[in-house]
C-alpha cells in the first residue's frame, strides 16, 4: 500500500527521485502513464494488470470508452529506477503534468501518482475539493 506525501525536484534530464519508501513495493519494473487531474499515474506490474483488465473490459463500441482506452496506454510506458532511485519521466508524460522543476509524489493506496507542485497546491486549493465537500459528497455515497 501506498501512503504519504513527498517533495523532490526534477533535473535537466527529466528524472526524478522515487521516494525510497515507495521503490520496493514499486519492483524492479513498473508502468508510468498519464493520470486524471493532471498529474502521472504509476502502478505496480500486478496493479497495472488489474487495471488493464478493467479498461479492456470497457465496450469498444462507445466512442468514450476507446478514447479512455487510448488515454492510458498511449501515454504508459515501462520504468526502472536507476542506482540512484531515479525514474526518466518522458517529456510527453512532464508535459502533461505541467512538471518542470518541483514535483510532489503522493502514495494513493494502490498506485503512486506525480504532480507538479503548482498542480497540487492549485488542486489542493480548489473550493470544490474542500474536505468537508468531499466527505459530503461521499456521505451521499454511503462511504
Amino acid at each position: 500500500m501506498f501512503i504519504g506525501e513527498y517533495q523532490h525536484s526534477i533535473d535537466k534530464k527529466g528524472r526524478l527521485i522515487i521516494p525510497a519508501k515507495f521503490r520496493e513495493a514499486l519492483g524492479n519494473s513498473f508502468i508510468l502513464t498519464k493520470g486524471l487531474d493532471n498529474c502521472l499515474f504509476v502502478y505496480p506490474l500486478d496493479e497495472w494488470r488489474k487495471f488493464e483488465e478493467k479498461l479492456n473490459s470497457l465496450p469498444l463500441t462507445r466512442k468514450d470508452a476507446r478514447a479512455f482506452v487510448r488515454f492510458f496506454f498511449a501515454g504508459a510506458t515501462e520504468c526502472q529506477l536507476d542506482k540512484q532511485g531515479r525514474i526518466l519521466i518522458p517529456s510527453n508524460l512532464r508535459k502533461h503534468c505541467k512538471l518542470e522543476k518541483d514535483a510532489v509524489i503522493i502514495g494513493v493506496s494502490n498506485r503512486v501518482e506525480i504532480w507538479s507542485l503548482e498542480e497540487w497546491d492549485s488542486y489542493n486549493e480548489a473550493d470544490d475539493l474542500s474536505y468537508e465537500n468531499i466527505a459530503e459528497k461521499m456521505a451521499e455515497l454511503g462511504i
